[in-house]
């Protein structure tokens, strides 16, 4: 089960008690949100996409959408998303749980700025049902981040640190 990867990742950080299991779904951004009691933008969401050949991981707020033409400015292709198929193959994390912790392979993970707009975050640990609130420091360590990009659009880059 991809939850119990997700806490033997936390678990050398001594971090496995922080994830939540929730009683309700947390599968969308939106059940997230309510399940957690916060704004959806607190949402990590976790995207995993193709960047040409390569598979990629993208993390943003959950109140954004990906920008093509600032994806493609930043990686020089359109994004394309992978099937729900392809999601589980490449990260080991069913839709509705994906996360950039303990993937499958070692997929190239970047975190949007987007997110940079609050103290703490909610990505999902592995289930429909988990959730862990980071830092957008602790996010970035955790995550093993590639490099922090800006390639989402709709949020204004308003309040961000």
């Amino acid at each position: 089960m991809s939850i119990e990867k997700v806490k033997e990742y936390f678990r050398k950080f001594d971090k496995e008690k922080d994830i939540m299991e929730l009683s309700t779904s947390s599968a969308t951004v939106e059940l997230a949100a309510r399940a957690l009691n916060v704004e959806e933008g607190r949402i990590a969401k976790s995207l995993a996409l193709k960047k040409g050949e390569e598979v990629i991981m993208l993390v943003t707020a959950g109140d954004v959408k990906i920008d093509n033409a600032k994806f493609k400015s930043e990686f020089g292709v359109k994004p394309k998303m992978l099937s729900v198929e392809e999601t589980f193959e490449y990260t080991g994390h069913e839709v509705g749980g994906v996360c950039p912790f303990a993937l499958k392979y070692n997929i190239p993970v970047y975190l949007d700025i987007s997110l940079k707009r609050f103290q703490t975050v909610f990505p999902a640990c592995g289930s429909h049902n988990s959730a862990i609130e980071l830092t957008c420091d602790e996010l970035d360590f955790y995550s093993k981040n590639n490099k922090w990009v800006d390639v989402c659009k709709n949020w204004g880059k308003k309040e961000i640190e």
